[in-house]
């Protein structure tokens, strides 16, 4: 494991042979960003966000949380997607879980974590939902499904929110894709939940403006 100073000095031998490979690389990234996909991804290190894409610096607006949750009074979350979609206008959003979450496996025992078991509620209503179908799995299969539902569950929470739904009343066009990351291949999964308009959304969630509630 390397020294706090080991970490500088390879930041400055990056950043080095970044300019050897392209001279005015750090000139056009201080510029502006103009990312046109915004990633809401885990906080695990072995899933870094632009490299399993390919993706240089200042192509993609990065948000990580554990187990990718995106949750309506997380306003850490909410202001980085209003941000990319009032600000930046991303195309699109993309939620993108892992096979094998800790978090995952976390809100699936009985075990304390900590602070962290509040935030992991949110996976435990989703294993609820779906507990008929999940208890017939055994356990890696179990925790490999709740990944995959807990992605989609994200989703349809993005297009519930005020930001998406205004940006499509404007016209505006943004995508929701949701994803899974297979640590063990490096191979991204789509799980074929695309939301592209207020009709994926269920009714009760449609904001239609503000309104006074007496």
């Amino acid at each position: 494991m390397p020294e706090i100073q080991e970490l500088l000095n390879r930041n400055r031998q990056w950043a080095k042979e970044q300019t050897n490979r392209d001279p005015e690389f750090f000139t056009r990234l201080s510029k502006q960003q103009k990312p046109e996909y915004l990633w809401i991804g885990c906080s695990d290190s072995r899933v870094p966000a632009n490299e399993i894409v390919g993706m240089a610096p200042g192509e993609l607006f990065v948000h990580r949380n554990i187990a990718n949750v995106v949750n309506h009074t997380d306003f850490n979350c909410l202001s980085v997607m209003q941000f990319a979609v009032e600000v930046l206008q991303v195309k699109h959003i993309i939620v993108c879980g892992h096979y094998g979450c800790g978090g995952v496996r976390a809100a699936l025992s009985h075990d304390e974590f900590g602070f962290v078991d509040n935030w992991l509620r949110a996976i435990k209503e989703i294993y609820i939902k779906y507990q008929g179908d999940l208890d017939q799995l055994d356990e890696k299969s179990r925790v490999r499904r709740l990944c995959e539902l807990n992605v989609m569950e994200q989703t349809i929470n993005l297009a519930k929110t005020k930001c998406v739904q205004r940006a499509w009343d404007h016209g505006q066009d943004l995508k929701i894709h949701g994803w899974i990351y297979d640590i063990a291949d490096g191979i991204i999964h789509d799980l074929c939940v695309d939301m592209h308009c207020r009709d994926t959304v269920p009714e009760i969630f449609h904001i239609l403006g503000k309104r006074i509630v007496r």
